[in-house]
């Protein structure tokens, strides 16, 4: 398991569910880690279980005066992985602008100054940056206006990204992950805003023609490949790990 050894990533939300998933397997296959979070608690501790191969610094994605404090902690990344967000729940009637605006400070301009300013750590050597977005990002539901919203602008800020590093020579790829529904500390927090939690579960496995939620390890491996030499020709790309909620 050294499909990653010698490579550095800095994980957002790395502290918790997917970026926890990403970064275990990560070190497992050899890199090293920049665990990157604003839950300083949970965060530092993950580091320390999982040894020189990782550290924690603490990063609020919403804000640019902390992007440019973490990366500055970095000499160089070769993997960027996005994957700091939220899930609000609520229809159009029911979500209000600054619900909205949370939604895409985190989910949204998070990923912008990721791709932004982590740009001149990536680009002395080359290397991957992979966007966190949804199968929300390209399968609407009336319930998640601001979840659709914000994970459509990052499927496209990926392939602009993307496009953009292609037309300028840059070695960067840029690709995005469509994860289903993932039972991780985030699916409980949108169940706890449900007045019938049981029944939104349920809906959540009914979504899925496989008939159940994926696991967050099975998001982690194709997070592994996108971070290997092995995915070199793949750039712009939507990678739907989804269980078929997307056909």
């Amino acid at each position: 398991m050294t499909r990653l050894q010698g490579k550095r990533a800095f994980i957002t939300g790395g502290a918790s569910g997917l970026g926890e998933a990403i970064a275990r397997r990560y070190v497992a296959e050899g890199a090293s880690v920049v665990i990157a979070d604003i839950d300083e608690g949970t965060g530092s501790a993950l580091a320390d279980e999982l040894g020189e191969a990782a550290r924690f610094v603490r990063l609020d994605v919403s804000d640019e005066a902390s992007w440019l404090a973490a990366l500055d902690t970095c000499d160089a990344i070769d993997v960027l992985v996005n994957n700091a967000g939220i899930t609000t729940l609520g229809s159009i009637e029911e979500v209000t602008l600054d619900m909205l605006r949370h939604e895409f400070d985190i989910d949204v301009v998070g990923v912008f100054l990721g791709c932004k300013h982590a740009l001149p750590k990536l680009l002395p050597h080359g290397g991957s940056i992979i966007n966190m977005s949804s199968m929300a990002g390209v399968r609407a539901q009336g319930h998640l206006v601001a979840y659709n919203a914000a994970k459509g602008a990052v499927t496209m800020m990926t392939k602009s990204c993307a496009l953009h590093f292609a037309e300028k020579g840059y070695p960067i790829r840029c690709n995005s992950l469509h994860p289903g529904a993932i039972h991780t500390p985030i699916i409980d927090k949108v169940l706890s805003q449900s007045d019938d939690p049981d029944a939104l579960y349920q809906s959540f496995v009914e979504t899925h023609p496989v008939g159940r939620l994926g696991k967050p390890e099975e998001i982690a491996a194709i997070a592994v490949y996108l971070a290997s030499d092995e995915s070199a020709f793949a750039t712009g790309a939507e990678f739907r790990i989804d269980g078929g909620s997307t056909l």
